[in-house]
């Protein structure tokens, strides 16, 4: 990349030369500027690689070389996109999808900044208590020490345990594992050999200890130390040694709060209680910052409102003065291209883990509305993801406003709505993988439709009664499980019923209750009734779009159990035997055969100063996870790293005759997945792909048992064409007698159901109840659904 090679002051297009990123083929291709361009084609053409991987890339490392010389030195570890040169790139703005998840604290609050505002506007304009002095705005916030509640440490709740959680059983005594809490192992042994020691009887059964003990045993923050002279066993010599004692409660809590494992983190959960603060009731501040309020109420009560109630209260508020004005006009106005996205439901305490990625990017994209930029590249992934049909026009407009204050507007983007209201079109393909990677069209939307190869043409102007998804004969239910008096976070002595042997989908704005209804209630009613022989159901799967990993460490192999299945063969071999090597030699996770540099991760993580952290390519193993002695060994010319390299459409003819691999790859191929590499890390799939991943893992064990599936929006993030083949294989499993529920925006889908229950009427208060149920015909005639009109203008298309 030269830095000289500038392009002509008017040049008005971004300019892009052999980009070869990921399965990019040398790509040359021009996107003008000032305008929105919507990138397309199936999952894993190789937009993204163009959009992200190249563009955004190349803007981003522009910017390290501008900044100090200690960044600029980074850039030699974080790499530079394969391109030839990129001319005419604005600075650029990324709003991707696969970002890191934020953190426990982090809410819609501080996504958006409004919370900024909001403590400001207590600050300076709330009514205070009598002789109270004035606090600045860091008192209003849970995140700070002067605001934090000192009980709970501004978290609103707090963890404890009780002698029910930590003895489950009181017939058992110590000995017999009484404390179900302790750990398991060496470990445990050692801390009843220390009650032992200490006096107490750990032969009889828990209730008939004393009170005083058991409270002391359980909960006392002593920790003597005793000397221990364990029971002699007759193959083993073991000699006294200073046992510490520490009780169930200490260990339970430093537990949760210290240790680095996840599986030790969920084990002591489950002796925890989480309840409301008793001190601050779960409003996270000091009482001097909940004594202050504006408009009567406190600003705990504020941050609790829905954001289209928020913008009412403040609408109304009165006095405070020319100070009260501007900041209340201020936060109306950042409200307001929030509500405008569809998400006016939400309240600023929500927190941010709880939200999809959909409704997270579209709070990025509100908050970058107010921000000002002017002649930046906004690079957007599926900004319309998890949206109600009903709402994407409102997207479009923010998109628009966007452009119109002078930036450009790059989109990755598969709905249909969007792609027709571009002014520009990049669609790359003309399949997935080493089989995409070209630019098919570049150019207004309108000339797609003579590209013969385009995927993208077939769906944008074709006849959608040919072919279309899920089109097929309606099915007669074999039962329904029923759902009375619903009450949660939303849901207000909601009544459904959900029938069985069919596929229904759940629909409904954002924030109408959709994924509570399925994902809690009815799954909670199915689980409970699991072990009722009368039941019809015999299994429950739940297959959400959260991460399958949150490192580089998992990927697509391990997760499947397909890397079980390589290590083995590995281990096999003439040369793996002659050296001795174990299964273990060929894992990454374990020292012997992994590269040490990088612990096997391929990657190592590059710190920024004020900037997010970074992942690189290991500098000793080049990415490739092993020791060089370790990629000696090969099995059919390829070694470890070299099958992981391999995509799953590749590795399905690698494997060909060997049952176990052939079982894992073509349930992973049938769902539209051969793109994805083997190795590819969980840290770069999206939420559609991973939840595809969980589906591809239960198909491949398919058991004949009546199964109920439970959906999360499968169809988020999938090219129409990748949608009609996740379609067959749900559609599939109907046919073989199990019962699918699917929340779903997309229309499509929902008219290939035989049942459809309709949630809303709007999202928030605004919705949780049942607006319309029935076949899609019936639901389409339903009068108060906004789900209505864009699902009859389906089915008519439908002919």
């Amino acid at each position: 990349m030269h830095p000289s090679a500038v392009p002509h002051a008017h040049d008005p297009y971004v300019r892009v030369r052999g980009a070869r990123e990921h399965n990019l083929r040398g790509v040359d291709v021009d996107i003008p500027r000032d305008a929105l361009t919507v990138f397309t084609g199936v999952s894993g053409s190789g937009k993204s690689s163009l959009a992200f991987g190249t563009v955004f890339a190349e803007a981003q490392r522009r910017y390290f070389e501008s900044v100090a010389p200690y960044a600029r030195r980074l850039i030699h570890q974080i790499g530079a996109p394969k391109v030839d040169s990129v001319t005419g790139l604005p600075p650029a703005v990324s709003l991707e999808q696969r970002r890191s998840s934020p953190g426990s604290r982090s809410s819609v609050g501080t996504v958006t900044t409004l919370s900024n505002s909001l403590r400001m506007l207590f600050s300076r304009t709330g009514s205070y208590p009598p002789g109270a002095e004035r606090l600045d705005s860091d008192s209003f916030s849970p995140n700070t020490a002067a605001g934090a509640c000192p009980s709970c440490q501004g978290l609103g709740r707090v963890h404890r345990t009780s002698e029910e959680l930590l003895v489950p059983d009181r017939d058992l005594s110590i000995r017999q594992g009484a404390i179900a809490a302790w750990p398991g192992a060496w470990q445990g042994k050692n801390l009843r050999d220390i009650l032992e020691a200490l006096g107490h009887d750990v032969d009889a059964p828990w209730r008939e200890l004393s009170a005083k003990d058991r409270e002391w045993i359980l909960f006392t923050e002593e920790q003597p130390v005793v000397t221990v002279h364990p029971v002699r066993e007759a193959d083993r010599i073991q000699r006294p040694y200073q046992g510490t004692y520490m009780s169930a409660h200490r260990y339970v809590m430093r537990t949760f709060s210290d240790s680095k494992s996840d599986t030790l983190r969920a084990r002591a959960e489950k002796f925890l209680s989480d309840s409301p603060c008793p001190v601050c009731e779960g409003r996270r501040l000091r009482p001097e910052a909940l004594a202050v309020t504006f408009a009567g109420r406190t600003i705990a009560e504020l941050a609790a409102l829905a954001l289209s109630d928020l913008d009412s209260v403040l609408a109304s508020a009165r006095g405070g003065g020319e100070a009260a004005r501007v900041l209340t006009e201020d936060l109306r106005s950042r409200i307001g291209p929030v509500t405008e996205l569809g998400l006016g439901y939400l309240s600023l305490d929500r927190a941010a883990p709880t939200l999809s990625a959909g409704e997270l990017q579209r709070l990025r994209l509100a908050t970058q509305l107010r921000s000002g930029l002017f002649g930046v590249v906004y690079v957007l992934d599926e900004p319309s993801a998890g949206l109600h049909p009903a709402d994407t026009e409102a997207l479009l407009g923010v998109l628009d406003r966007l452009k119109e204050a002078g930036n450009t507007v790059f989109v990755v983007e598969h709905h249909l709505d969007v792609v027709r209201h571009a002014d520009w079109l990049v669609d790359v393909g003309p399949l997935a993988g080493e089989h995409g990677g070209q630019v098919l069209y570049s150019g207004p939307p309108q000339g797609l439709a003579e590209v013969a190869d385009s995927a993208t043409a077939r769906y944008l102007f074709r006849d959608p009664r040919q072919d279309g998804p899920g089109r097929r004969a309606p099915r007669e239910a074999s039962g329904a499980v029923r759902l009375n008096g619903v009450y949660r976070h939303n849901l207000r002595d909601v009544a459904a019923e959900f029938p069985l042997g069919v596929f229904t989908a759940v629909t409904g704005v954002s924030g109408s209750g959709k994924s509570t209804l399925v994902g809690q209630a009815l799954a909670r009613e199915v689980g409970e009734r699991l072990a009722d022989p009368r039941f019809p159901v015999r299994r429950l799967v739940e297959v959400d779009q959260k991460p399958i990993g949150r490192t580089p460490r998992s990927n697509l192999a391990t997760y499947t159990g397909l890397f079980d299945v390589v290590r083995r063969l590995f281990t096999a071999t003439a040369q793996a035997k002659a050296r001795h090597w174990k299964a273990g030699r060929f894992s990454f996770n374990v020292p012997g055969g992994r590269c040490e540099s990088c612990q096997g991760e391929g990657f190592v993580s590059v710190e920024l100063l004020f900037l997010p952290s970074t992942y690189a390519p290991c500098p000793e193993c080049a990415g490739a996870r092993y020791n060089t002695e370790t990629l000696e060994v090969r099995y059919s010319g390829l070694n470890i790293a070299e099958v992981l390299a391999l995509t799953v459409e590749s590795a399905a003819a690698f494997f060909t005759g060997v049952p176990a691999a052939e079982r894992s790859l073509a349930a992973l191929s049938d769902i539209g997945l051969g793109y994805l590499r083997l190795g590819q890390p969980a840290t770069e799939l999206s939420g559609g792909e991973a939840q595809r991943i969980k589906l591809a893992t239960e198909l491949q064990r398919l058991r004949r048992d009546h199964t109920l599936y439970l959906l999360d929006e499968p169809t988020t993030g999938l090219h129409p064409a990748d949608a009609q083949v996740l379609l067959r294989q749900l559609h599939g499993l109907v046919d073989a007698g199990h019962s699918v529920v699917v929340v779903e925006h997309d229309m499509e889908v929902v008219a290939g159901a035989d049942w459809v229950i309709d949630l809303g009427p709007g999202g928030g208060a605004e919705g949780g109840r049942v607006v319309a149920a029935g076949t899609p015909a019936d639901v389409a005639r339903a009068t108060g659904s906004r789900t209505a009109p864009h699902l009859a203008r389906a089915l008519a298309a439908r002919g």
